[in-house]
């Protein structure tokens, strides 16, 4: 993300100013606002950080710092009034009402009075903008700057907040939920059982524990957490992927989650055409990833599944990926077919059948999204990107969802978005009667609380329970 001021800045040398000479400038103030001042000053009051109770009395305050409010009166008097060149002699500051995240305030500064020595004395105030209510006010003494300067842009440094407003968005929409049943299987070290345990105390799953009992316990203390109030169905590691398809089948699950096994081990019981959970499409991976900076979720398709998929399985991971993106609020999902070039190439299958699916997507084989490839990562997910490359369509910079050419690629590039843009990911298997929720040991909190969230919004779809 990168900050310009494209607006040309100009000064009010010394010489220019008047008595009565005025500025002001608006501000809306943003949960990223405060987030950026408490890393930059160090403050970590909570009384200032959203979502915080920062008193003790049950709700959040997110009130807006007094010395960040205060710096609005340096952007009028360095941007506008005097302006560039302005340094401050002194500033004193009275504050009135208290400002929150989501008000817009107006900081106003007016020249009141000149000094031989080149100072300008300036009365100071900010007030919200909805009632005018005063939120701060006082007088500056600054050094007027004695040159005309005028600045035709300035190119600052883009900050990008590792702040993961969509999964926060996606557990907000998970809540008014009933809590899903979940087989867990083989919950059997503290961080699997424990990413179970935390989505039951966020009221999002219900844990049916599937495992060996007396390792289950010792995980639990492990972890520190309590499992008396769940049910543990006595397993092997052969016996309990099979126990929870069971569980499924006989409609006391809605889910299942991976706990300390392998995934194809998970699996396999899975694919059985007569016990497992089949429904007529392949089984295929997808990670819903909040990256900072981006204006929506990323999600990226087939990263752990299928190794080298042909066109066929091609068609399910899309329809799949669709399919989970509408549960989670996506009206018409945008999917970008990845490739290594955006024009048809017979020599890289991948551009082919990038083609392929997306007049397959026209034809409707493939239904709920828009369809577009081969389209290179860059022009998949960014507009300039496309425009320069001259591709016009309604996917081209702004894809939703990645489709990837294979297992590598796909692995590659979620670990990149995890570990370089410090995205968090929630990952589920799809194609099977209910969301299969795969967790990492290395998944944080927010990952595995979305994991399981995620999966309650698309089963919750699939049996008609709608979402808030």
């Amino acid at each position: 993300m990168q900050t310009e001021t494209d607006v040309k800045i100009e000064n009010h040398p010394f010489d220019e100013l008047e008595v009565g000479a005025s500025a002001e400038m608006r501000r809306l103030l943003t949960a990223d606002d405060l987030y950026v001042f408490a890393a930059a000053s160090g403050n970590h009051n909570p009384m200032h950080l959203p979502k915080e109770d920062g008193d003790g009395d049950g709700k959040a305050e997110a009130i807006a710092p007094g010395m960040f409010i205060a710096s609005m009166i340096s952007a009028v008097l360095g941007m506008h009034l005097p302006g560039p060149g302005t340094l401050y002699r002194s500033q004193n500051l009275r504050f009135g009402d208290r400002a929150h995240e989501g008000e817009e305030l107006v900081a106003r500064a007016e020249v009141t009075a000149k000094h031989d020595d080149g100072t300008v004395t300036l009365s100071t105030e900010i007030r919200r903008v909805s009632d005018d209510a005063l939120i701060l006010s006082g007088e500056a003494l600054v050094q007027a700057p004695v040159r005309k300067l005028v600045f035709e842009d300035m190119d600052v440094p883009g900050l990008v907040v590792e702040r993961h407003r969509h999964f926060e968005a996606i557990l907000e929409r998970a809540k008014p939920l009933p809590p899903i049943a979940t087989a867990v299987v083989c919950p059997e070290e503290p961080n699997s059982l424990g990413g179970a345990v935390l989505a039951a105390q966020e009221s999002i799953i219900t844990p049916i524990l599937v495992g060996d009992p007396a390792k289950i316990v010792a995980a639990a203390g492990a972890a520190g957490v309590d499992v008396s109030g769940f049910e543990i169905i006595a397993a092997n590691h052969h016996d309990a992927p099979r126990i929870a398809c069971d569980l499924v089948n006989e409609g006391r699950a809605g889910a299942v989650m991976k706990g300390h096994l392998h995934t194809e081990d998970l699996l396999k019981p899975m694919l059985d055409k007569v016990t497992g959970l089949r429904i007529g499409r392949r089984f295929t991976h997808v990670f819903v990833m909040d990256v900072p900076g981006m204006p929506e979720p990323i999600m990226v398709t087939d990263a752990a599944i299928n190794i080298a998929p042909d066109l066929v399985a091609k068609v399910d991971i899309c329809q799949n990926a669709i399919d989970l993106a509408i549960s989670l609020g996506m009206d018409t999902p945008r999917v970008g077919v990845l490739s290594a070039v955006e024009t048809v190439n017979p020599a890289i299958q991948s551009s082919i059948d990038a083609a392929l699916l997306s007049k397959m997507a026209e034809r409707g084989q493939i239904t709920g999204g828009l369809v577009d490839g081969p389209l290179a990562m860059d022009n998949a997910i960014n507009l300039a990107a496309a425009r320069t490359k001259g591709i016009k369509s309604a996917v081209a910079g702004q894809a939703e969802i990645l489709v990837v050419p294979g297992i590598d690629a796909g692995n590659m590039l979620a670990k990149q978005l995890t570990f370089i843009s410090h995205a968090e990911s929630a990952g589920l298997v799809l194609g099977a009667k209910v969301p299969v929720i795969l967790n990492s040991r290395a998944d944080g909190r927010m990952s595995r609380l979305a994991s399981c969230a995620v999966a309650a919004l698309h089963q919750a779809r699939v049996a008609g329970l709608g979402a808030a």
